[in-house]
Order: structure tokens, then sequence, then C-alpha cells
């Protein structure tokens, strides 16, 4: 569902943190006292407030001008900015980079050439430290800049070594660019359609990963080379369904990082984001003693890497900590404690205390309705689907939207909601049929569904097992299985025809395959 825009200052003043706070409050009041200052004054307002008035602030500090209002803002906002940037300087090294920079700028044009260049160095081994190459390179047009000028004296061959410099960042930077503008359009295509759906995807997405994907050693390329290299196959191979490539990839992109500790520090959230990929590829591949293991490895990332001053980070986290042990309930077929999670999970999707997009908000819906189902709770689980298949902005992961419709439709049927059922049946193959999505597996859903209103109770068991029977011939066809991968259809089967709960038969399933294994 979409998010009602808000005021850029109200939206920043909201996200800061008690300590941001405090530390803004001493910054503003540094030269002069706070009754002197306008914007802290407005920021005091709308810190008590939660809310922009322009009529009770007016009334509330006659100080302010109706006419000075607007550029107060303004003001107040980039104090805001500077006061953040200050604080953040000690955890964050491309910020503190940066200053340096600046600085080296500063004493550049007082004309003190040689405490400039020391300055350049050192922020130079910092950047180098974590695989900074865009500012490296920054850094060296400026040490160009003032070398040319021939007023350093500085050492014999100074000026070639900085070109050699240059050239060889010139083209790593062209590399990483080339596989990094790779990785974000695979990602974005994965984003609009999900996994290839048929012949004519799969050939698509396979033609243009290897007419775009650059020819390079992978020995031979550095740090975000490596890791937009592996970030490409991961979005290849886990649009194209190939799990065992994907977790290859996943892992290698994972070890990237743990080869060069800094660098996780430096990059978060790109860390996180490898280990919720390597993390997604178990759970689809049912490596459940390496799932935990990772999963487990998530779970200690905080006492490790301190991220409570840095809330694109802890969002990041939470995120994929509430995807990945909803994953384990999956596994383990521990649906009912697994809704424990939801009154929690709901309470941060609502509060938007992490800013998630649209995207992640539906794949959160469309979770915890298999919760829900797993457990038996069908209406619960239609209330979820619902909020996915009726959204303001239908433009998300139309893969979500059609089995959406699709689990709303076997739920109602469990619900005994005959009438209904044979209208939505119409109105879903209309839905798929306008998508081109159109699966055999959906095919024979559908056709089941059509049926079954008109049946006698004695004829549905022989329906389950015909329809058991060709779903799971289906399923040896690589490219047929992506519904398997939103909706275990074979395991609800399992269930009607055993007359069980369906957390029941996944847990059954999965203490067969893991009989030493206790839920936590």
């Amino acid at each position: 569902m979409p998010k009602q825009k808000k005021d850029y200052l109200i939206q920043l003043v909201l996200s800061m943190t008690r300590a941001e706070k405090r530390h803004f409050r001493l910054f503003a009041k540094r030269n002069q006292s706070s009754e002197d200052i306008l914007f802290l004054q407005l920021f005091d307002f709308i810190d008590k407030r939660k809310a922009f008035d322009e009529e009770a602030i007016l009334q509330k500090i006659p100080s302010i001008k109706k006419q000075q209002l607007s550029n107060l803002k303004a003001h107040l906002y980039k104090q805001l900015l500077t006061s953040l940037r200050l604080l953040n300087k000690a955890t964050t090294l491309d910020i503190d980079i940066r200053e340096s920079l600046d600085y080296a700028r500063v004493l550049y044009n007082k004309g003190l050439y040689r405490q400039s260049l020391d300055m350049l160095d050192k922020a130079k081994a910092r950047a180098l430290r974590i695989n900074a190459n865009s500012l490296v390179l920054e850094i060296l047009e400026f040490e160009k800049h003032i070398e040319s000028q021939y007023i350093t004296n500085s050492i014999e061959n100074r000026a070639e070594g900085l070109a050699k410099e240059c050239t060889h960042l010139a083209q790593v930077t062209v590399r990483t660019h080339a596989l990094s503008n790779l990785a974000l359009n695979l990602y974005g295509l994965y984003l609009r359609v999900g996994y290839v759906r048929n012949k004519k995807d799969y050939h698509f997405v396979k033609e243009y990963f290897f007419a775009n994907l650059p020819r390079y050693q992978y020995q031979d390329l550095g740090f975000y080379e490596k890791l937009y290299f592996s970030q490409s196959h991961v979005w290849y191979y886990h649009m194209t369904q190939d799990f065992p490539q994907c977790y290859r990839y996943c892992q290698r992109w994972v070890d990237i990082f743990r080869e060069e500790p800094d660098m996780i520090a430096a990059q978060t959230p790109l860390y996180l984001k490898g280990c919720h990929n390597l993390l997604s590829t178990l759970f689809h591949l049912a490596h459940y003693e390496k799932f935990v293991e990772e999963l487990a490895l998530l779970e200690r990332f905080p006492v490790e890497y301190p991220m409570n001053e840095v809330r694109n980070i802890e969002g990041l986290y939470q995120l994929y900590r509430y995807v990945h042990t909803i994953d384990k309930h999956y596994l383990e077929g521990t649906f009912t404690e697994g809704l424990q999670l939801i009154p929690q999970l709901m309470e941060v999707i609502e509060s938007d205390e992490y800013n998630w997009d649209t995207h992640r908000i539906l794949v959160f819906y469309y979770r915890v309705a298999c919760l829900y189902f797993g457990s038996g709770d069908f209406d619960q689980a239609i209330h979820y689907l619902n909020l996915i298949i009726n959204p303001k902005q239908p433009d998300f992961r139309a893969d979500i939207q059609a089995f959406a419709r699709i689990l709303n439709l076997i739920a109602h049927f469990e619900l005994g909601n005959s009438q209904l059922l044979e209208y939505q049946v119409k109105s879903l193959f209309r839905y798929l049929a306008k998508m081109e999505d159109l699966q055999q597996v959906q095919k024979e859903i559908i056709r089941f569904l059509r049926r079954i209103p008109r049946m006698r109770e004695a004829e549905l068991a022989n329906e389950f097992k015909d329809l058991k029977v060709k779903l799971e011939k289906i399923r040896e066809d690589p490219l047929e299985r992506r519904p398997f991968l939103y909706l275990d259809i074979i395991s609800w089967l399992d269930a009607k025809l055993a007359d069980r709960p369906v957390q029941d038969i996944i847990r059954r399933k999965f203490l067969e395959k893991n009989p030493l294994r206790v839920s936590k």
C-alpha cells in the first residue's frame, strides 16, 4: 500500500534517535543561547508535536514571522544534516575521508601545498583500505592538479606514478560499473516479474545476461568487481531457478566480505543483502543444517557490528531477520509457533519505523498469509492476501499478485465458500491470462477448483489424488517449478488426503529428513 508523502523535515526529525537529538541541541547552542535560536525552537516544536502545523507554530513561537517560516525550515533541515554528518563521521569512514578532502582543499587554497598533499595521502590510504575506488580517483585527480603546477618540488617520477595509478583505477572503475549495471538491471527485472515463467522468459533472461556480461578473469578482479560479478550471477540463477548455481555465487558473495572484515563495516548493507540471498537460496534447496548455521550468524551480527545509530542498517537487519525466521518455521512445519512473530512484525510495518518499501511489505503479507494458511486459520490468511490483491499501487511483483489469488481461492475452498469460489475462479483465469502467467500448474489448479463445487464429498478424495499425480509430474519440468516455490500445493493435497492440518504434513516430512532435529 502506498505511504502518505510526508514533509522531508518532519521525516528527518522523526527518524532521529535520542542521542542524535541531544547532539543537535548541543551543536545548535555551541555559540549562543537556545532562546536566541529560532531554528532550534522550531525543532523543539516539531519534535514535541511530531507534525508541522504552521498556525500552531506562529502562535506558539511569536518571534517567528510567517514570511520567514519557509526559509527557517530550509535552514533547520541543513543544520540537522550538518549535525548528523558530524555525529556519523566516527562510524562512517567515507564521510571522514570526504572531510579530509575538504580540509585538503582549504589548505590548498591557503597556499599550504605540502600540508594539503599530506592530508590527501592519509585520506587515500584510508580509502584504499575500504576499496573506495571512486574516492581514491578523486584524491588522485586533486594530487595531479597540485603536481601539475610544479609547486611542490616533488620526488622524481611522482607525476608518472600518479598517471599510472589513475589509469589503473579508471580501468577498475569501468569494469566495476559494467558489472554493477548488469546486476542492477537484473535485479530490477526480478522485482517486476519474479522467476522466469516459461521458455520465452528463460531465453530472454539468458540472452540478456550473457550478452551484457563483461568478459573478465575473476582472479584479476578487485573487491567491488568480484562483488558485482557474483551479484549478477546470483540474480540470473535465482530468476532461472538454478538454485545450486545460485548457492555457489551467494556463498562467494558472502565470502568476499568475510575474507576482508573491514569491508563488512564499510558496506554493511551489501553484506547483509548477501547473507539474505544465501539464506533464501538455502531455503529453496531445503539445506536445513546450513540454513540454521547461517541464520545463527545473522542473528549474532548486532553483537559483532553495533548498528543502533544507523537506522538503514538496523532496518535491513530486522527485515532479513523476520524473513528468515519465518522461513525457518516453513521448513520445520511449525506454522502455529511462527504466528507469535506476527503482532511484532505488524507493529513494525504499521509504525513505518524502518521505511520499508511497498514491495517488501507485500512480500511480508504473503509470508504471513502462508503462516496463517499452514496453521489452519484461513480467515486471517484471506485478510492478508486481500492486502496484496487489492493494493492502491498494483505494479509490484506480478508473481506475488498471481499466487496470492491462487492461495486466496484455496483458502475460500477450505472455508466452504462454494458460490464465491465459482466467481473467483473465473476472475483468476482472466487475471492470469491477461498477465500471460498461465503455467500448467495453475491450469490444473483452476480446473480442479472449477469442478469441486459440483462434486459430492465421496468424489473429492479421487480428485485430490488425480491432482497430486498431475502436479508431481509437472514438477519434474524445471520451468514449471516456480509455483511450488510460492505454495507447497503437494503438501496441501497430502493433508487433504490424510485429513490432517497442512503443518502436520510438512512437519512430518521435515522430521523424516532431519530425524535428529528438534525445533527450538
